[in-house]
């Protein structure tokens, strides 16, 4: 047991957690004002029932034995056996600080899907569908990258802290529920105008400063591999970011502050899952590439094929973690994180890259196959959709009986 671990490990806990917020915040701000409080509430609300749901069986699912390589057992229910001293998968700090810092995983992972559904979904169909995902989806691929024995970790596939389990699952996801929903009502007709740009570089600054205990926290120690992934942090958003206002500036003419928040962000979902595996100046790289390949991408899903994905959660997370995960199979040495067996594309070996893609690919058919199951599930007790009155009104008023702006009197169609 080490002290020092164990406090670094407490706070990169709490600076995860602090992204939830900083998400409802960033989405929040980029909806319609009818719209802003059922958008935060769908976060608020995944805090709650993630934190309940890991602490009964949620974790001892992801990381409580081993079967067929795909899912725990219900050993640690409740928590049971789960104590003060540490467990199996980090020596210097206590099981307990462990589990804490995985369940902030799992509670950020269902919150970013929510942001492709935003001004249709029912709230208690989110609701349940979100608790029928995490054991369906979010358990099993967290046990098959992180868990002992895991089916992706078998086969040589690496993710530090989150591609293929958090961004890449809850994008396809994302994807796959706005192709089922349909389009919002006037979509391609009407502007749907972001509402509060401060909200969004709130959220946006929120989640750069919580990444950092999302990545460095992912060595488990407070230790070199920790500021190397804290360090391949920064660069890559920060190349990001810059990357975005280039293209800003090449198609309108000039940088957007909404479009800097958004490169920011894109360059974090890219590093994640290499943050502790790439050397730092692969990390410019992968930044710098991630924000044409999400604006493109998302060019591509809205104009080209139609889908309303309303605030980008595929194009963003789905596609950039696609790319992070490509990367650290291009870029990744052994040397700086032995976890990874073999070096990247870039150093000679084909190996990593194979087992990255297979991984990729594997993760995005269980996000399909678990979402459509979900939805089946969900439409047998509650339609998906509001009706087109609730929709007209917007859904603070029609799911939440809340306005944002109680004042507001104006039209917002």
């Amino acid at each position: 047991m080490n002290t020092g671990d164990t406090a670094f490990m407490m706070i990169c806990t709490a600076f995860v957690f602090f992204m939830t917020p900083g998400l409802a915040f960033f989405y929040g701000g980029l909806v319609r004002r009818k719209n802003v409080v059922n958008t935060m509430m769908a976060c608020v609300a995944i805090m709650g029932l993630s934190v309940v749901m890991w602490t009964l069986f949620g974790y001892s699912l992801s990381f409580g034995g081993n079967h067929g390589g795909i899912i725990g057992d219900f050993r640690w229910f409740g928590l049971n056996g789960v104590g003060m001293e540490p467990g199996p998968y980090a020596d210097t700090i206590p099981h307990l600080v462990f589990c804490a810092f995985q369940m902030m995983f799992a509670m950020i992972t269902p919150a970013l899907i929510t942001g492709s559904l935003v001004g249709r979904m029912r709230f208690k169909a989110l609701f349940l569908f979100v608790a029928l995902w995490s054991v369906v989806v979010y358990y099993p691929l967290a046990h098959m990258v992180w868990g002992e024995g895991g089916l992706l970790a078998a086969i040589g596939s690496v993710d530090f802290a989150g591609g293929d389990v958090v961004h890449i699952s809850s994008g396809i996801t994302a994807l796959t529920l706005a192709i089922i929903l349909g389009r919002r009502r006037g979509y391609e007709v009407m502007t749907y105008r972001i509402h509060n740009i401060p909200f969004v570089v709130l959220g946006a600054t929120i989640l750069w400063f919580g990444w950092f205990g999302f990545n460095a926290g992912s060595a488990l120690e407070a230790n070199g591999l920790a500021a190397h992934a804290f360090m391949t942090s920064a660069i890559s958003a920060a190349a990001a970011l810059l990357s975005w206002m280039l293209l800003d500036v090449l198609h309108n003419g000039k940088s957007t502050l909404v479009g800097a928040a958004t490169g920011l962000v894109v360059g974090l979902v890219a590093i994640t899952p290499g943050a502790g595996f790439v050397p730092i100046w692969s990390s410019f790289i992968i930044g710098a590439l991630v924000s044409p390949i999400c604006y493109y991408g998302v060019a591509l899903i809205k104009k080209k094929l139609k889908i309303d994905d309303a605030l980008d959660a595929f194009g963003c997370h789905g596609i950039g973690g696609i790319w992070g995960g490509i990367a650290t199979g291009i870029f990744a040495q052994s040397s700086i994180n032995d976890v990874a067996r073999w070096d990247g594309l870039v150093f000679g070996d084909y190996h990593l890259f194979v087992a990255q893609i297979v991984g990729i690919i594997i993760t995005m058919i269980i996000a399909v196959v678990g979402t459509l199951i979900c939805v089946a599930i969900v439409k047998i007790f509650t339609p998906l959709r509001v009706d087109v009155k609730d929709e007209q009104v917007g859904l603070d008023i029609s799911q939440h009986g809340e306005s944002a702006y109680p004042s507001f009197n104006g039209l917002d169609q």
